[in-house]
């Protein structure tokens, strides 16, 4: 054997490599893009750091407007790529989340948090978390960020994310609704073809969440948490598409929290002939266009 030909100790693509020495290759979701001014819609970005001890950071979106009087509605977006592949830093995520702030007016802030496997659940719940605790800080107009102390109405926040992500949204909220936010109040949740667990054993999920519970786990198996209906928010829309592997999981988080007792309204769209976050890689079509424009209709519901 080749001296210089590293191991493989686990291969899971599309994802990842992971060699017996730690070291991993990543099969996409690796490109970034820097912040910047949209020149068609306006929207600005820049990256900022939330914690400089454990890498924890973000990429905010400030609409363009005319008056920030009164304040806008607050976006939290969480990617997705399986908690191991991509980041808000990538082409696809940056122009998706910027849309959403122009389509929307609402300031979003997309978290960095780290992936597995170097760093294995829970700790990107446990990222998202401290993110979103970080924001909260900001609602009396003294935080270290001044586009969220400036721009912010912190009654009316929102949560969103796509496949892993919309499962980090998600039990965050449930967090929320147990540990509290102080003033910040999140108003609703929308769940992009959302990933969560079901009854076939995961060998990858074995390795990114090697303390996982089990298959009661809350974090990724909602559908069996008696306390479901401690939601931290009165309004959900769940969105899945009609050729996704992952729409069932979709149908049942909708189904589990219909039933649940919670006191607040979810709702459910599936978009015919698309696949897992088709949005990402084909924006311009018009079922994209469509999704962007019910998640738009959502935060701006009164």
């Amino acid at each position: 054997m080749d001296p210089n030909t590293k191991e493989v100790a686990h291969d899971f693509p599309p994802f990842f490599r992971l060699y017996k020495d730690g070291t991993i290759d990543r099969f996409f979701g690796t490109e970034i893009v820097p912040p910047t001014t949209d020149p068609l819609t306006g929207v600005q970005s820049k990256d900022i750091t939330i914690s400089p001890q454990t890498g924890l950071s973000a990429r905010l979106f400030l609409p363009k407007t005319t008056s920030f009087s009164p304040k806008l509605p607050l976006l939290i977006y969480i990617h997705g790529g399986a908690f191991c592949v991509e980041s808000p830093f990538s082409p696809n995520y940056h122009n998706h989340v910027s849309s959403v702030s122009a389509e929307a007016n609402v300031v979003a802030v997309s978290i960095h948090y780290r992936r597995a496997p170097e760093h294995p659940l829970p700790i990107a719940y446990d990222d998202t978390w401290a993110a979103v605790q970080w924001m909260a800080s900001h609602s009396k107009g003294k935080g270290p960020e001044t586009w969220l102390n400036d721009h912010v109405d912190f009654e009316r926040v929102f949560l969103a994310g796509d496949s892993a992500g919309a499962n980090l949204a998600h039990s965050t909220a449930r967090r929320a609704a147990v540990d509290g936010l102080g003033e910040v109040k999140i108003v609703g949740m929308v769940l992009i073809h959302p990933y969560f667990g079901n009854d076939q054993r995961s060998k990858m999920l074995e390795i990114i969440f090697p303390t996982m519970s089990g298959s009661d786990d809350p974090r990724m198996y909602p559908n069996k948490d008696s306390k479901l209906s401690r939601l931290g928010c009165s309004r959900v829309l769940v969105l899945v598409a009609e050729n996704d592997g992952l729409k069932e999981r979709g149908w049942t988080y909708y189904e589990a929290l219909r039933k649940s007792g919670w006191s607040g309204a979810v709702d459910i769209m599936e978009t015919k002939g698309e696949d897992h976050v088709f949005h990402l890689f084909n924006p311009n079509s018009e079922n994209a266009s469509s999704l962007l424009k019910q998640m738009a209709s959502f935060f701006n519901q009164n």
